[in-house]
């Protein structure tokens, strides 16, 4: 469990808050680059760490997180003009690019003044850029602003990526720790019985001659091995697999709130996420599917439009169909016959139990275990890290950009075999590290 202090230190990120200043020293995913499909569109509302901003996509594409108000009288650029470099404010016409400075001071009559106004008067903006999908911002200090970390999905051809978003409505750090507590897959997403389909899409290697329903379903106490890397924690779950097997589970979590999820086999596909504050009591979760080896085919993005894995059915709004409010879609009959929740979807039915859990965890009143190691060790390091920001001292993980190009992944291996070994036969090496792509075909 945690002291009440300390859940308020990990689960508060608005502005000057210790945990909000760590958020804001690393590039946060803000908006999917489809939420700005054109030049020169309409300008979309967002909020980040507490912090009301503006997105819009410029003449030559480049997009812009501004602050909402035009320093003129106030005016809100939601409602401005976004034309020809820059948005206009539709009030006074005043006009800023996407760096901020100003373009256009209509008011004033043309001379020394209005050039000197034009020089010095400026639109709060945050650096921005487009990987792997997604529209990044960097929201902290410009003169500690670090190098863009190298997620293995942000370097592949588009045709190879698949990413989405959902609202999660409750704090951003319980839907991690939902993310990095892989022991509930025995659980949470297991049918009722083998012939059940309802967690293939995560779990069920049948089709390739391995079994990890059963695995799953035989052993709930998974043995977890949980090692530093220079971005963060790897987290092996082990599990009694066929006689002197181990099945691994083996999952990635990024600082300071990326975890990547432990079911792909060579050659599947791999998952990951991100979850970004709005406020204390909700965030948006970041999703991204890649397959390094090829490009995902049409039937692999209708699924997971259509709502698949770590891929939520939204609507326009990028709201879950099935949510707080209608409880989730529960089915009680299903429940009984065929899953342990009665719920549709495995992004659902993780954040029905993660919102269940208040709006703000209250981790004063856990009773914590051996499978809940990798929350523990997430907690300390997140801590730690907020903490020492405090005392003047920058996260490690920035300085180690190439340290994010890791990967999660499944593995069965004889039982004597510890988790380095197993690391460096699945992957190559004892961290998950993926190699460059040099080439790549889209």
């Amino acid at each position: 469990m945690l002291t009440e202090a300390d859940n308020i230190l990990l689960t508060r990120t608005g502005q000057k808050t210790p945990m909000g200043d760590l958020f804001r020293r690393f590039w946060q995913p803000v908006l999917l680059s489809a939420e700005l499909p054109e030049p020169d569109g309409p300008p979309v509302r967002l909020t980040v760490l507490g912090e009301d901003l503006r997105a819009f996509r410029s003449t030559d594409g480049t997009v812009g997180i501004v602050s909402p108000r035009c320093p003129h009288r106030g005016a809100d650029l939601f409602f401005g003009r976004n034309e020809e470099g820059g948005i206009r404010c539709a009030y006074h016409g005043w006009k800023f690019a996407v760096d901020g400075h100003c373009l256009a001071l209509p008011t004033m009559d043309p001379g020394p003044a209005r050039m000197r106004a034009e020089g010095t008067i400026r639109l709060l903006t945050y650096p921005a850029r487009e990987a792997g999908g997604f529209v990044w911002a960097y929201l902290g200090p410009q003169a500690h602003r670090p190098p863009f970390p190298e997620f293995e999905f942000t370097a592949l051809p588009a045709a190879h990526v698949f990413v989405s978003k959902k609202l999660q409505q409750c704090n951003w750090a319980q839907a991690c720790e939902g993310g990095l507590d892989t022991a509930h897959f025995s659980f949470l997403h297991m049918a009722i019985s083998d012939a059940d389909a309802v967690t293939a899409d995560l779990l069920t290697k049948v089709s390739s001659g391995i079994d990890t329903v059963r695995w799953m379903r035989n052993d709930g106490a998974p043995r977890f091995t949980i090692d530093a890397h220079p971005a963060g924690l790897v987290l092996g779950a082990a599990r009694r697999g066929d006689p002197d097997e181990t099945y691994w589970r083996i999952s990635q979590f990024l600082m300071p709130n990326h975890g990547l999820t432990p079911n792909a086999f060579p050659g599947e596909i791999y998952h990951g996420q991100c979850w970004v504050p709005i406020g204390d009591t909700s965030c948006w979760i970041y999703n991204y599917t890649w397959n390094p080896d090829r490009p995902l085919t049409e039937a692999e993005r209708a699924r997971f439009s259509a709502g698949s894995g770590i891929h939520a059915q939204v609507d326009a709004r990028y709201i879950p169909l099935r949510r707080r409010e209608n409880d989730y879609l529960i089915d009680r009959t299903k429940q009984k016959t065929e899953s342990f929740t009665g719920i549709e979807g495995v992004s659902e039915q993780d954040a029905c139990i993660q919102d269940s859990q208040g709006f703000i965890a209250d981790r004063t009143a856990e009773h914590l275990g051996p499978t809940d190691m990798g929350v523990i060790r997430f907690r300390r390091l997140i801590l730690d890290a907020a903490r020492a920001l405090t005392q003047g001292e920058p996260p490690a993980a920035l300085a180690h950009p190439r340290a994010y190009r890791v990967r999660g992944g499944g593995a069965v291996a004889p039982s004597a075999m510890g988790f380095g070994e197993v690391m460096r036969s699945r992957f190559g090496n004892e961290h998950g590290l993926a190699a460059p792509h040099t080439t790549a075909t889209a």
